[in-house]
């Protein structure tokens, strides 16, 4: 159905969006169906695990992390191996390819670069990934599903090595994306890269919100508020809770040396959804598609750094160059 001139926009917001305007069925996918979910897949015991892995609870801090030199180090080494994971598993996306098969992939990578998946185990999750397709916000299972034309899949990866966690993740397409679904991809990562170029030490967690929210917003979007990034290094998620919807009672203040995520999840319809019958997947209720992008971050002392960057200078969302180009 084509929107005529003086609609409003079918984002839900009730007003008239320029880049809404256009094809509704251009996003319109089949709703996602959960497949079968493979066993767990074996990590060397040479590998490290975490915590919660070993020991089955969580230890270590839920505090924020400031780092001192040799702490960061550990972390960046982590954050480039969860980097080099999610380009390798990208690569991978492809028309007829399943979940799990990207879930093998990354598996793979890992145990080849000495890391745990931060996600085996976590809270009784079995795979070593997310993949969410199309409809589903965040927390996917990595099943038999093979990927089809069109679709478009969030792949989250998190690696523990040296003792720290590095999580990132990005959007893929299968094949050739429209010019709605491309919209919604370069829009939730210029959004997220806004929102990590608006921290500053010292200053407010609330301005990431402040500078995602309304650019989303603008371009007739809505913003999940139940999730959002989170501190992490010694632990997977640990403090502070990162809104990507701004939170007038949100207070909370900046340190150097601190690493947390910005994580924006942006969708096509309402923001609103419902968690599938696995404990995990979350489906957006009008089925309509959602993208998400990840990095984990340094807070310095005069802004900020990406840490979830491959030894030679990449990311999921483009070179160094690319990114500060926003």
């Amino acid at each position: 159905m084509k929107l005529k001139s003086n609609d409003p926009c079918w984002c839900g917001s009730g007003r008239k969006h320029k880049r809404c305007h256009g094809d509704r069925q251009a996003l319109d996918r089949p709703p996602v169906e959960l497949g079968q979910v493979s066993p767990m897949r074996p990590v060397p015991e040479t590998i490290a695990r975490p915590d919660y892995v070993t020991t089955g609870r969580i230890s270590t801090p839920k505090a924020a992390h400031i780092h001192d030199a040799e702490s960061l180090a550990r972390h960046r080494h982590a954050c480039q191996v969860a980097a080099e994971v999610l380009l390798r598993t990208g690569a991978a996306v492809a028309a007829g390819v399943t979940t799990d098969e990207l879930d093998a992939v990354a598996h793979d990578t890992y145990v080849e670069l000495g890391a745990y998946p931060s996600t085996l185990g976590y809270r009784g999750y079995t795979k070593s990934i997310c993949t969410s397709v199309n409809g589903v916000i965040c927390h996917g299972i990595p099943d038999d599903r093979p990927l089809r034309e069109g679709d478009i899949v969030n792949v989250d990866v998190t690696a523990y090595v040296d003792g720290m966690h590095g999580d990132n993740s990005a959007m893929f397409v299968v094949g050739e994306p429209t010019d709605a679904v491309s919209g919604l991809i370069e829009t939730t990562r210029e959004a997220t890269l806004r929102g990590i170029a608006a921290i500053r030490p010292n200053e407010s967690i609330q301005n990431i919100a402040r500078a995602i929210e309304p650019f989303a917003a603008s371009r007739g979007y809505g913003v999940i508020r139940e999730y959002g990034g989170h501190g992490i290094g010694v632990t997977f998620h640990a403090d502070p809770h990162v809104n990507h919807c701004i939170d007038a009672h949100d207070r909370y203040v900046l340190r150097p040396g601190m690493t947390l995520t910005v994580e924006p999840m942006l969708t096509t319809g309402r923001p609103t959804f419902h968690q599938a019958d696995d404990g995990w997947t979350e489906h957006a209720n009008d089925n309509r598609p959602s993208a998400q992008f990840e990095h984990t971050v340094l807070v310095t002392d005069d802004g900020v750094e990406i840490l979830t960057i491959t030894a030679d200078g990449n990311t999921a969302v483009g070179t160094l160059d690319q990114l500060a180009a926003v």
